[in-house]
């Protein structure tokens, strides 16, 4: 298959073994910490060969959303990656830890378009309007940087550490929704884990959205109809253990929940 070539090509190739092969050094011989525009080429190659490979993309994911995370990789805005059909999990079905390298879980909220956002001025208010519904949503992030050491670019690099997500069955329109006040709890086998609210993310989930499809309009890409959009999360994020159950509580939103163990028979 053809493929871009140079340092940047053999980077991404680098993070595509990860997944497998186990976690590898940050990329500090390549990219400066805050190396936006390198990170995401880099992050566009591996997304050019995945869909190339036969990997359906269907949406994306917001990650550095809460100003704490900003200030402690030194950057001013948040991220994005790709999200592909392959990382959905099945609301109330298993993960299997032999997929993951060092996850974690968050609470988010996922909005689903109802029509196309390509804009350069995207307002919150216009993707309120191109939103057909909202729902409780777990992301199981992931890093192939070795013990999540990772900056700015790192992330990015790696497609916003993506891993994983869950999606609740729950469908709400936004106009029954407070997404600025709506609490969260992620519980950890019943136990509670993670308190947040939708204030959290950005100030509020729209503003993330809105954000993204701004930024993904300036590079030459927009979001489309149909699209899955993971906000950002809505509290801190927790480290897995097999055998964990984790279920996420958005208040008016609904719930959402895995097992994070190889499926039983």
């Amino acid at each position: 298959m053809p493929a871009p070539y140079g340092k940047l090509a053999r980077e991404a190739e680098r993070l595509r073994t990860a997944y497998t092969s186990g976690a590898i050094a940050p990329l500090r011989h390549v990219l400066d910490p805050t190396d936006a525009d390198t990170a995401y080429a880099i992050q566009r190659i591996n997304t050019d060969y995945w869909a190339q490979s036969g990997r359906t993309a269907i949406g994306r994911k917001i990650g550095l959303t809460a100003k704490s995370v900003q200030a402690q990789l030194g950057v001013d805005q948040p991220d994005y990656g790709v999200l592909f059909s392959d990382m959905q999990v099945e609301n109330g079905q298993y993960l299997a830890p032999s997929k993951c390298l060092q996850p974690k879980a968050e609470a988010e909220i996922a909005l689903i378009l109802g029509e196309d956002l390509c804009a350069p001025d995207t307002s919150p208010e216009d993707v309120a309007a191109a939103t057909a519904y909202a729902v409780a949503a777990i992301e199981i992030v992931d890093s192939r940087i070795a013990d999540w050491k990772i900056t700015f670019a790192d992330t990015v690099a790696d497609n916003g550490s993506s891993g994983f997500f869950v999606l609740g069955t729950e469908k709400h329109k936004l106009e029954t929704l407070d997404l600025y006040t709506c609490g969260m709890a992620l519980e950890i086998n019943g136990d509670l884990a993670s308190l947040g609210a939708g204030a959290a993310c950005l100030g509020h989930p729209l503003n993330a959205a809105a954000w993204l499809a701004s930024t993904l309009a300036a590079r030459g890409e927009g979001l489309k109809k149909g699209d899955i959009l993971l906000t950002g999360a809505l509290g801190p994020m927790v480290a897995l253990t097999p055998g964990d159950h984790v279920c996420a509580k958005i208040g008016g939103v609904g719930k959402c929940e895995f097992i994070y163990s190889e499926a039983t028979e």
